[in-house]
């Protein structure tokens, strides 16, 4: 008989990553299964031969999507983790972190938050007193919300001494009364800057990249600790998200967690006394609980229709239709003159009456001059991604290659116009479409970034952990609070909670096996 393990998680995604590192550090007997050879999911990295600077084909190595890694410091969940488990790990704590390019507008959003309050305030015609009132609020929200982020055992549901910490502060949570429910746009219209085209290009792009929609109809605590990306632990890992994620897959495996790569889980169903998963090799692995890494409609496909989702996970079902994949083009570059040596990133936008979406509105991560394994000695990666609905994407494949590839293109008129330099200094490219990702991610249509975080009520049913069935649970983007690899890997240590608390009384988190 097949060997029974306390956990079989299902994807190597950050969420999938973050939920069998923390049961494995609690002494519980974890499977960690990937479908492709390497783990990070949409946040990871691959390798591609291109030409060298003489010709000769040489490994290229891409971050799978243009993103940037928050939580990395000291005291932050992932910045924990390295300590612990892989210190070895370079952190480049580069400064500014992003420049947005837009219509008659460069900013430079640097890490300290009132860096950026000056200088928004320094452009002409700036309301300046609004744009410090907005952010002052966004940063007390922010300042809330983050402390439940280092400490995710304080999210909801609350445990017994959760909910005594919790009674103690709170008056804490006092700013957020006033904000549920409520769109971004809101605060922006009391503190009179919603006319600033500077500042609401700012709002819009970086609602758009983390909550999923702008800031008309995001949520406002949602998008306000968001907006905090950049101000809290955010830096670049030297080899870039793929070498955070095996650090944390390996470190799995230390403590003794079996790890399989290039393993897909084909079908799942339930036995007595838990699951049982189909692998591709035609191994079965059984275990007393799973959490799958998976959108809703991929867990319901492994089930061969005999999982039933419960009310709440059909409705996120239907926020993931609502949502977005996207398009990507992957360069290879001679940096220009004046490129920093860190790595770095631009968020580009065409034109500011057009959706930030289909090529409009481009984000680029750029690898550091030190990552000559990841690119020849004077030269760079690119990663280049833009959203595209969904819904544009139930067309027939030919249409659906045309569209894209019209959206590509409009992605170079994007960068041939904001950052010129960059498009004249591309010595390579490669292109995916939703579909690239569908095949690697087993994502359907290339469905990235987590679902819309509107303004309503709803978002606040479905806080979770989510689970499915009995010892089912989903993890992963779609699912609270999951909008970024640290966000998943957060939504991942809630579910562990839970299925420890399952499976009885477990060694004190950070100690493995051995210790």
């Amino acid at each position: 008989m097949s060997r029974t393990f306390d956990t079989l998680v299902i994807g190597a995604g950050f969420g999938g990553l973050g939920t069998a590192l923390a049961l494995a550090e609690s002494g519980a007997d974890v499977c960690l299964v990937e479908s492709l050879r390497y783990p990070g999911g949409c946040a990871s990295t691959f390798s591609r031969k291109l030409p060298g600077p003489d010709g000769t084909p040489v490994i290229h190595r891409f971050e799978s999507g243009a993103t940037i890694a928050s939580g990395l410091g000291e005291g932050q969940l992932i910045g924990r983790w390295l300590a612990r488990h892989a210190p070895e790990l370079e952190i480049e704590w580069a400064d500014p972190m992003v420049e947005l390019r837009g219509p008659d507008l460069k900013l430079t959003v640097h890490r300290d938050r009132q860096a950026l309050v000056r200088q928004l305030s320094s452009l002409p015609g700036a309301p300046a007193a609004g744009i410090a009132a907005f952010f002052a609020e966004q940063e007390r929200v922010a300042n809330v919300l983050w402390s439940l982020f280092d400490d995710p055992s304080q999210l909801p549901p609350f445990d017994a001494a959760s909910l005594a910490r919790h009674a103690t502060n709170t008056f804490r949570y006092a700013p957020l009364l006033g904000l549920i429910g409520r769109p971004v746009e809101a605060v922006m219209k009391r503190c009179g800057v919603e006319r600033f085209a500077p500042l609401r290009l700012f709002v819009d792009a970086l609602c758009q990249i983390t909550v999923q929609c702008p800031a008309a109809e995001a949520e406002a605590p949602f998008a306000f600790a968001a907006m905090d990306y950049y101000h809290r632990g955010t830096g670049h890992v030297r080899g870039g998200f793929g070498a955070l994620a095996w650090a944390l897959a390996s470190a799995c495996g230390r403590l003794g967690a079996d790890v399989r790569m290039a393993s897909r889980v084909k079908g799942l169903r339930r036995i007595a006394g838990g699951w049982e998963a189909e692998l591709s090799r035609g191994e079965t692995v059984r275990a007393r609980h799973v959490a799958a890494n998976v959108l809703p409609a991929s867990l319901r496909a492994l089930g061969g229709g005999s999982i039933r989702l419960p009310s709440m996970v059909r409705a996120l079902d239907a926020a993931v239709e609502d949502a977005w994949s996207a398009a990507m083009l992957y360069a290879v570059a001679e940096p220009p003159p004046g490129t920093p040596e860190h790595a770095h990133h631009l968020e580009l936008v065409g034109r500011s009456d057009r959706a930030l979406s289909e090529g409009n509105h481009v984000f680029v991560s750029i690898s550091s001059a030190a990552e000559t394994d990841r690119a020849p000695a004077g030269r760079r990666t690119m990663t280049m991604s833009t959203h595209v609905p969904l819904a544009a994407m139930r067309r027939p494949e030919a249409e659906q290659a045309r569209y894209i590839a019209g959206v590509q293109e409009a992605m170079r008129a994007t960068l041939r116009a904001r950052a010129p330099e960059w498009a004249a200094s591309i010595r390579g490219e490669l292109t995916a479409s939703p579909r690239t990702f569908e095949r690697f991610t087993g994502r359907p249509l290339g469905a990235v970034g987590g679902i819309p975080r509107r303004a309503g009520l709803g978002n606040y049913r479905t806080l979770g952990p989510t689970e499915v069935e009995d010892g089912l649970y989903l993890v992963g983007d779609s699912v609270f609070p999951g909008q970024s690899a640290l966000a998943t890997a957060i939504g991942g240590v809630r579910t562990a909670a839970a299925i420890g608390r399952r499976l009885g009384a477990l060694r004190p988190a950070g100690r493995s096996r051995s210790a």
